[in-house]
């Protein structure tokens, strides 16, 4: 029986020092993203495609409102 209190304790005192590692970790700074806002200008204009948004002005958004076709 005193074995059970012996892994119990060691797997508590295990996971209390991987959890101290992750919050140091996050912390620090080591899951940041920075590689995703720099590449996701160059995708924008294809997600904007796959969405239906027109990424390529035509004619008519390039007049002012007031110049405009009334459809």
């Amino acid at each position: 029986m005193s074995v059970i209190y012996v892994l119990l304790t060691i797997s508590i005192v295990v996971a209390v020092v991987f959890f101290a590692a992750f919050i140091i970790s996050v912390k620090s700074g080591q899951y940041d993203d920075s590689y995703t806002p720099s590449v996701r200008i160059l995708f924008e204009d294809e997600l904007l495609i796959q969405k239906g948004h027109k990424s390529i002005p035509d004619e008519t958004n390039e007049l002012p409102i007031s110049k405009r076709k009334q459809l």
